[in-house]
Order: structure tokens, then sequence, then C-alpha cells
């Protein structure tokens, strides 16, 4: 007898693989998927709260979430309907007691500004302060106090700087340039300078104050030597040597020019332009040689009026300490003193007192395109290097008034011996284009070194006082791969500057610096602006002469 053979039913599904109905014994029967991987835990959880720590909440989790498919509907029931707990949550420990933490931080904190607004409404306010005061008060009536409180005061409103000199409403903007495009020059063909002719007589360094210390400090003396700040073109030397170049810079200026994408304050140079040739100048009457005070910083002095730190008196103050520490440190009572081949030339006769420790290079450099750049570099004294040799060394000092007011600052008579690094970072930071014309004027000059003298007030709330704290010493080279002075740029930034100036007619210009962008423009300005004054003194004089003569 032959097996019989049943064949089993095969399902055809044309919509895709695997079986396309579901066997009878199991229709209705609920699946939820899941793996093997899972882990098994509690039965149940009615509250959702069985784990409060974070790291167990997903612990049993499936990978194929959680289903509905065993949950229990009841027929009369909406699907919709959940069991809610309105039990309260326990807090764990560190949350506990928050709110009133809070609230007795917010009552001290009212509280200490009550006593602050107190305290300063008994001392004498400055007409701006009393402005600013009338001016919240104004605001709290029409805004309501929420609004206008005194954290929105606390540092006062953004000032608009001014600008170095009025605008004039004839000037003419004939050129702008931003900061980023200048940041973006470069200028490699620069050829080693030619020294044209080298005066004056430099002192020689004290190394005793390479030894100063927080613990071993020096007082300033007040040292009444005279500074001549000439600028180009009242420089006899320059006037003899006008027919070797076609453009004319003192050091200092032409730093100012090549590290000007690093200000901050509001300068202005002139420039005139005449039989071909172009002459940078710095105006009579302007505050361009004062040592500006922590210009970079985040957040710049902001006191105004007759305050020691104002921005202008603490220019005056870090003036007045560069020049004294710079002949301080050097052997004055000493005979033994430098000499280069000619004499100071802005020294007239011995009436004119003691002269200050300078020595000049007039020097010529070749930039190429028939721009054959003169300038004025000095020196602030000399020093004997480790094998016996004469190096050049340009002497400038840092001073600390008050670090509380400064923010990041660290006090420097309890950290300057320890984190003399750290302070100097500071220093960078805050005062960027002030190290970078050193450094430039250093490089232009080809000193050896550039000494730095830390010099801080005696009483923070007095600016006449001060002790010296230290002195550090750097090759200008290594001082400006630190501070990232790119040589290259600061020439490019030049060579933009005198090709623009080139190209422009034969007349009197002012490079300034916008007070509140980051800027430069050029104005064709007439010729006799900034010269007014003594036109008219001249005039009235040679009026006076004729009324003489007919009398």
């Amino acid at each position: 007898m032959s097996a019989h053979f049943v064949p089993p039913t095969i399902q055809d599904n044309n919509h895709g693989w695997g079986p396309s109905e579901i066997p009878e014994q199991f229709k209705d029967m609920p699946y939820q998927p899941f793996s093997k991987g899972d882990r098994l835990g509690k039965v149940s959880d009615w509250t959702g709260t069985t784990y409060q720590d974070k790291r167990y909440l997903g612990k049993y989790n499936s990978q194929f979430g959680s289903g509905t498919q065993y949950a229990y509907y009841h027929e009369e029931d909406e699907s919709t309907f959940q069991l809610v707990d309105t039990t309260k949550i326990q807090k764990p420990l560190y949350q506990r007691n928050r709110f009133r933490m809070n609230q007795q931080r917010n009552l001290r904190r009212d509280r200490e500004r009550r006593e602050q607004r107190n305290q300063a409404s008994m001392q004498t306010l400055t007409k701006a302060q009393k402005e600013r005061q009338r001016q919240m008060r104004r605001l709290q009536k029409q805004f309501g106090k929420q609004k206008w409180s005194d954290n929105r005061f606390q540092k006062g409103p953004i000032k608009n700087r001014e600008a170095s000199v009025e605008v004039r409403p004839t000037w003419k903007v004939v050129e702008e340039m931003d900061f980023p495009r200048l940041s973006k020059l470069k200028f490699m063909d620069v050829s080693e300078p030619e020294d044209l002719l080298r005066a004056g007589t430099m002192e020689y360094y004290d190394k005793n104050y390479d030894r100063v210390t927080t613990k071993l400090d020096k007082k300033l003396k007040r040292v009444n030597r005279v500074f001549h700040k000439v600028t180009t073109t009242d420089d006899p030397v320059i006037r003899k040597l006008a027919s070797k170049g076609n453009v004319f810079a003192t050091d200092i200026i032409l730093a100012t020019l090549m590290s000007c994408n690093r200000s901050v304050y509001s300068w202005d140079v002139v420039v005139q332009h005449v039989g071909g040739r172009l002459f940078f100048d710095k105006r009579d009457d302007s505050e361009f040689d004062l040592l500006t005070v922590n210009e970079t910083a985040t957040e710049a002095p902001q006191e105004e009026g007759n305050h020691i730190n104002a921005p202008r008196n603490l220019a005056l103050e870090a003036t007045f300490v560069n020049h004294n520490f710079s002949q301080q440190c050097l052997k004055m009572q000493n005979n033994e003193k430098y000499t280069f081949g000619e004499a100071n030339p802005f020294q007239q006769d011995e009436s004119d007192g003691d002269i200050a420790s300078v020595g000049y290079r007039y020097r010529k450099w070749d930039l190429g395109d028939n721009i054959e750049l003169i300038v004025r570099c000095e020196h602030d004294g000399v020093m004997v290097g480790s094998n016996g040799e004469t190096q050049f060394v340009n002497i400038k000092t840092l001073n600390e008034w008050d670090s509380k007011q400064v923010p990041g600052a660290v006090e420097w008579r309890q950290k300057l011996d320890s984190q003399r690094g750290a302070i100097l970072a500071t220093e960078l930071k805050n005062n960027s284009f002030k190290l970078a014309k050193w450094t430039t004027c250093a490089l232009l000059s080809s000193s050896d070194q550039i000494k730095f003298g830390y010099v801080s007030r005696v009483n923070p709330k007095d600016s006449s006082k001060h002790v010296i704290l230290g002195t550090q010493q750097f090759k200008p080279s290594e001082f400006a791969s630190q501070i990232n002075l790119n040589m290259e740029n600061a020439w490019g930034i030049l060579r933009c500057i005198i090709d623009i100036c080139k190209k422009l007619p034969e007349g009197k210009f002012l490079i300034m610096k916008d007070p509140n962008k980051p800027m430069v423009r050029v104005y064709d300005i007439p010729d006799n602006t900034f010269e007014s004054d003594d036109d008219d003194d001249s005039e009235e004089e040679d009026e006076n002469d004729d009324n003489d003569d007919d009398d």
C-alpha cells in the first residue's frame, strides 16, 4: 500500500515575504516584541518613580519600547483613561530648603544694595554721576523699578569716546581703512637699514636694578631732565637729509601706524605731501606722546574729570613714571658715557638744562618702487653684555595703579616674584597697543635689549608716589613673537598707507583713528589747518613792528 502524502497549504504573499494570514489557533492573541538581551526587573510600576536616580531610569527598558499590547482597558471606559498619582514626591537631600536659601540670599543682596545706595548718597557726586542718577530715576518712573534696577547702571552706560581732534565740516574723507583688512596685509621685501647719521650721548644701565624685588624695592625718584619730543619737520637733521629720501618720520609715529590695528583710543598723524615727498608729523598741541593705560582691556578706565583714575590722568602718570624710571636706572653720577659721532641736535646751548640720556639713529630703508624711507630712531641707554660687548637698550615702564579696578589682575606686591609671567600676560592683554609700539621702536632702532620696569603706587589712592618692584628684559625679536607682533604685517600696513598718500595730490592730510570703530580715515584738510594761531601771532607781530616804525 503506497503512503498517502498530504501537501501543506502554501501561502503566496504578493506584498512581501512570510505568511500573509495568522493561523487559527493564534488569532486574537496579544503579542509584544521583545529581545533576549532585555533585563527582567520589576513586575509592575504604578507610579513611575521606582528609580529616582537618573542612572537607573532606562535600566529595564526594552529596546522595542514599552508596548501597550498588555494594557488593561475596561469595556465602558475610554481608551485615554489614565491613573494619576497625586502623592507629593519627596525631594532628595541636596534639593531640600533650596527655596528658603534663595530667599535669604535675595534678601541679603537687597539689603547690601540699599546700604550701597545710602553710602553713595552721602558722597560728593560729579555732574556726570548726578545726571546718571536722575536718568535712572526717570526711567524707573516711566517703566517701573523692576525693569530699570541698579544692576543696569552698575557698570555705567557705554560711552562714546572723543576723537583726538575735532573733525571740521570742511574736511573731506579721501580714504577709509578698516582693521580687518589691514591685518591681512604683508610686505616682506624690506632691505636692511642704512645708518645715515648717529648723534647723542647715552649713560650706562645700572645692573643693581636687576636685583630689585618686592621685598627689596626702590623708591621712584623725580629726575629733572629735559626730554625732546621733536616732530619730523622740526628736526634739523631730517631737513639736511631731505635730498636722500622721499618719506620721512620718527620711530614713534611710524610704530603707531605700523601697529594701528591694535589701537582703541583715537589718535591722529598729519601728512604733508610736498614736492613728491611725504612728511609724517604729529600736531604741536596733541597728546600723541602720552602713554595710554589699559587701552585694550575689556573694561577700560571709565572715570571722568579730575579723578586720579581718569584715562588722561592715568596717561600723564604713566608718562611721568616712564620718564623718571628710564633715567633713574642709569648710572647718572658716573662720568663714563657712550657718545655717538654727533652731539644732540636739539640741544641749543648749556642753558637748556640737563638733557636726558638718548641716542639718535637716522636710518634709511629702501621699500622698493622708488620709496626711500628715512626715520629717526632712539636708544635710551647702553649696557655691558655678558661678553663685555656694548649693547643698546630701550627702557620702558609698566605701572600698576589699582589692581582692584582691573578685572583679572593680581596684586604685584604679592605675585610679581613668583608669577611674573602671569602679570606680564595681563599687561599684554590690557596694553597691547602700547607694548606693540615699544617693541616696534626697538626693532626699528636695532636695540639689543628692551628692558621693562615694574612700578606701582605706594598707595592706590595717591598717584604722586611710586615704588620700583622689579625689572625684566627681553630681546626685541623674541618679545615680538611673544606678543604676536608680525613685522611683515606691520611693514605691509605702512606700505599701504604710503601708497595711498603718494597717490593723493600735494597738500596736507590727516590720518585719524575713529574713536569708536576699528577704522582709520584719511582726511583732506586745508594747508593752514593747525597753524592759524601761529600765523595770527606772526601777523600781529608784523603789524606791531610796522606801527613802531611809523612812530
